[in-house]
């Protein structure tokens, strides 16, 4: 058997994206290759240059060129609210609410055993260090509601308290503009547990 050619390798590689799968990375291929080879010479070097450039922030652990990211050094934020988010992509969310102004830790990941995911793989060691600095009141769990995540908030919260910090969790319920109709039982029961005044 010959080895595998420059395409196999090339549809191989793009299965790494999620949600890729072999007819999805074939097609990737073929297109790159035969109508966007100035696309992908430009996708394969901006590729290349981030990964020579970009790095984890030393203080709240998202992506950035520096080795302590803008948010991290702005002064106009309030560095006594740490809000705790599992991936870059969740941060960037929270921050288009502009409802917070806070600083962020970001956890690159969730507990989950099943995925071999631990406290040692998601570096909670670096988090910690980060929350009892002296100036974080409050930590704000904002990990998603799915059961990795509801783990990871229970985890974190139990090792924050015993630090003695004031540790918080986002609220759930119904979305902005949503009907009763059409949402599930969960979301209202849960909407319904948590209300307040009005």
């Amino acid at each position: 058997m010959s080895a595998p050619s420059s395409l196999d390798k090339l549809i191989e590689a793009l299965r790494c994206l999620p949600g890729v799968g072999p007819k999805s990375a074939q097609r990737m291929a073929y297109h790159l290759l035969q109508r966007e080879r100035a696309g992908a010479q430009r996708l394969a070097d901006e590729l290349n240059a981030a990964l020579q450039r970009i790095r984890h922030c030393q203080r709240c652990n998202t992506f950035s060129e520096d080795e302590i990211c803008e948010r991290c050094l702005s002064s106009r934020r309030d560095a006594s609210l740490l809000c705790v988010v599992e991936m870059p992509v969740d941060l960037n969310m929270m921050e288009q609410t502009h409802a917070y102004n806070g600083l962020y830790y970001v956890l690159m990941g969730r507990l989950s055993p099943l995925d071999g995911l631990g406290p040692r793989e998601l570096h909670l060691e670096r988090l910690l260090e980060r929350a009892v600095d002296g100036v974080v009141k409050e930590v704000i769990m904002a990990t998603n509601f799915t059961n990795e995540g509801e783990a990871t908030a229970h985890y974190l919260s139990e090792m924050l308290h015993a630090r003695g910090l004031k540790v918080t969790r986002i609220a759930r319920g119904l979305p902005v503009g949503g009907e009763l109709e059409f949402t599930d039982a969960g979301t209202i029961a849960q909407a319904m547990y948590e209300r307040r005044d009005y």
